[in-house]
């Protein structure tokens, strides 16, 4: 019997997708600032999730390496052995005020909370008494990787509803009224950036006894009161999001991610959540960072949310004066279609080559001829430099106009 070899099968792939243009690879950033040094020349980061300008902070600096000059660095081991640190506890009490809930649980990253939280919500109890599929999970259509896989990987009944559509999260909920279900999506989608419709999908939630789960990644430090993100900005609380997760990677600027809700439901994730039971805590020393990021996040006595959406509104009405077509985003994610990925790749290159990093974002992350420039902005950008990018987009070939300035 001649069994498929799995290496052949996977560089055949690999190839397949280089000769669809669509291979990715990664290049190394320095970094200062809102600056990147890119083989030997100097960009202005227009890509980046770094939306307060926090990742280089003093406040931050300074935190870590005390704590690193104390502690150490690994904390050797998961939290529920020995790795769990003071600093790790007053983390997750900050982040449980700050978002409204009773407890917060920390994980390495967001792809390991959505995989883990989810796991834990959809498949704890499901198997084997009553097996796959024993849970349905309805999910906004370009919600994150993580949330999809997470559904999948937990073996619960994955179904999908056009973007932002809460009617038709109702109808997928309607058609299989037989199991416990949940509604999962992003606060604010990472590639479109714009938000989700959260008060419409908690009522389609409460009038048919579903769970509302939001990964509010791109949300938390930007949107919202004291920005505590989207679900805060909607006026929504625990009873209607009962599980929210935050990444600390972004506005924050530093790295991993939390779930938080009442203090049962996250106590019972911490049990069943595979990525959080299995894995080595993240340092003490880039929590005692996060914890300094939160309080200059929260109370933002800088003013950098203010000057954040000062850019933001600065770069849409320069692309709307210039007739560049955005997509319909009020965010820090600011896309703009350009059709095939030969076309954002040849833009992007474009902007490298006029002193901008500006990643080309291709499918399988986005559908098919939905490839993109994904611009965002930062507290960390200066007008002139706004102004300069506008400028090299109109010198680019006219993008699709397949979107709403």
């Amino acid at each position: 019997m001649n069994r498929p070899d799995l290496l052949v099968r996977l560089e055949s792939a690999r190839a397949a997708r280089e000769q669809a243009g669509l291979l990715r690879r990664a290049r190394t950033c320095d970094a200062l600032g809102s600056r990147r040094f890119v083989r030997g020349k100097t960009l202005t980061d227009f890509c980046g999730n770094d939306y307060l300008g926090l990742a280089g902070h003093r406040d931050l600096v300074a935190a870590l390496s005390r704590t690193a000059a104390a502690e150490g660095v690994g904390t050797g081991a998961a939290h529920l052995v020995s790795g769990h640190r003071g600093e790790h506890a007053a983390l997750e009490e900050e982040l449980a005020d700050w978002t409204g809930r009773e407890r917060a649980l920390l994980f390495s990253t967001g792809v390991m909370a959505n995989l883990g939280a989810l796991q834990a919500l959809l498949g704890a109890g499901a198997m084997p008494v009553w097996g796959r599929g024993a849970s349905l999970c309805v999910q906004d259509r370009l919600n994150h990787a993580s949330l999809i896989d997470g559904a999948q990987l937990a073996g619960a009944e994955l179904r999908r509803y056009p973007h932002g559509d809460a009617d038709g999260a109702a109808r997928q909920l309607d058609a299989r009224t037989g199991l416990p279900a949940m509604i999962a999506t992003d606060g604010v989608f990472s590639m479109d950036g714009d938000v989700a419709p959260l008060t419409a999908l908690a009522e389609v939630c409460r009038t048919r006894t579903a769970l509302l789960y939001v990964d509010d990644a791109h949300g938390l430090g930007v949107l919202g009161p004291q920005g505590a993100g989207s679900v805060s900005a909607a006026g929504l609380g625990t009873a209607e999001v009962p599980v929210l997760m935050g990444t600390l990677g972004k506005a924050l600027g530093c790295a991993g991610a939390f779930v938080a809700g009442d203090a049962a439901v996250i106590e019972a994730i911490a049990q069943f959540a595979r990525t959080y039971v299995y894995t080595t805590a993240m340092p003490a020393a880039l929590a005692a960072a996060t914890r300094a990021a939160v309080r200059l996040a929260r109370f933002d006595r800088d003013g950098r949310r203010e000057r954040l959406a000062a850019n933001i509104a600065r770069f849409r009405a320069g692309a709307a004066q210039l007739g560049l077509p955005l997509m319909a985003s009020g965010t820090a994610i600011q896309p703009l279609p350009m059709g095939t990925p030969a076309a954002a790749s040849a833009a992007a290159a474009a902007l490298e080559a006029a002193g901008f990093l500006v990643v080309a974002i291709r499918p399988p992350t986005v559908p098919r001829d939905g490839a993109r420039l994904r611009i965002t902005l930062s507290a960390l950008h200066t007008a002139d430099r706004i102004d300069a990018l506008l400028e090299a987009l109109t010198r680019l070939p006219r993008p699709v106009e397949s979107a709403v300035v």
